[in-house]
């Protein structure tokens, strides 16, 4: 049984559509990443499954139940905020078993709950602090105890983790994925960050303006980007993208080309520096990054590119090279259109 199905989902915003006939299906036990820029529709996605926006075409089912019209009181989903809304005058075993008690589930059972989903998620030794006592770490914990504790068919995190510094943010990304592997729940998380998303996900959604660009695997959406959206938005250097009309020549076996338009597109790492047959290119500059060095180049077509090289290997600012990259690394793009060609 699927955990959530999104069926031609729309939703507005006064007189602006924010979400066009949204299509997801998360499996039970999945963990599903919504990724996309500002505006693309994520938060919306996660408020119209928990019902706090309406939708103005199509279904939303959870746990096989369609809960379009259903209050977010009776759709049994949790929610983690990106803010993590506690309660300040609260203790932390407060705030967690707060859910359950304003439900009348009575006072010793839903202690008793919060305790266990305390000890779960790690924050057992906090029930008796309250919020501004914790660091940003330990209220995530905390929000993510208070979600788990109801026990819900849907767990809907709405970027949890930005608040977070960087080190923080990727400690408890791997808590997250832990706790997800741990107790086997249907989850949505959504991010802008592709990182977060390629860490987390069993499989990703990306959206665009409010709809589906590709969903897919991690593996999926970085090695065969079904559009240059998403080739330049999962990647960070992005994916290079030229024209394909000779400005860079691929070497290897090229499959069969319409006599159109289209673009290359090919990843940092995919770049060979003084290649024999290469294109002339000259160093703009060099970024090093621990092992791994990021050279910027203009072609002497004019068009930028940017090659991961090793640190130990890397161009000297202003050197001549000449760029390559294999037939079997490069992508090819419809520029009217941004689909991906299929020979």
């Amino acid at each position: 049984m699927s955990g959530l199905i999104l069926d031609g989902v729309s939703a507005a915003y006064r007189d602006t559509t924010v979400l066009h006939e949204v299509d997801l299906t998360v499996a039970r036990g999945e963990l599903l990443v919504v990724l996309g820029p500002s505006g693309a529709g994520k938060s919306t996605v996660l408020r119209v499954v928990a019902g706090l926006e309406p939708v103005t075409a199509g279904r939303v089912l959870i746990a096989g139940r369609d809960v379009t019209d259903l209050r977010p009181g009776l759709r049994n989903v949790s929610m983690v905020f990106q803010s993590y809304a506690l309660f300040p005058h609260l203790s932390v075993a407060e705030n967690i078993a707060f859910g359950l008690e304003v439900r009348d589930t009575p006072r010793r059972e839903a202690r008793q709950r919060a305790h266990a989903a305390a000890e779960t998620v790690g924050c057992a030794g906090l029930l008796d602090r309250r919020p501004g006592q914790l660091s940003g770490g330990e209220r995530q914990r905390v929000a993510l105890a208070r979600a788990l504790v109801r026990e819900p068919d849907v767990f809907l995190l709405d970027e949890p983790l930005s608040n977070l510094d960087l080190s923080l943010r990727a400690e408890m990304r791997s808590e997250l994925r832990a706790l997800h592997d741990r107790i086997g729940a249907t989850m949505v998380h959504v991010t802008h960050d592709q990182t977060e998303a390629l860490v987390l996900a069993d499989r990703i959604a990306v959206l665009r303006d409010g709809r589906v660009e590709q969903v897919g695997t991690p593996d999926e959406i970085w090695r065969t980007p079904a559009s240059s959206f998403v080739a330049r938005f999962v990647g960070s250097p992005a994916m290079n993208l030229l024209p394909a009309d000779g400005v860079l020549r691929p070497t290897g076996d090229a499959p069969a080309l319409p006599d159109e338009p289209l673009e290359l597109g090919f990843r940092p790492e995919a770049v060979t520096l003084d290649a024999v047959d290469g294109a002339p290119a000259t160093v703009d500059r060099v970024e090093v990054i621990g092992e791994d060095a990021y050279a910027y180049l203009t072609l002497a077509t004019g068009h930028p590119v940017v090659a991961r090289v090793p640190a130990a290997r890397r161009p000297d600012r202003a050197a001549a090279v000449r760029v390559a990259v294999r037939w079997a690394d490069a992508h090819l793009f419809h520029p009217a259109t941004g689909h991906r060609f299929v020979p």
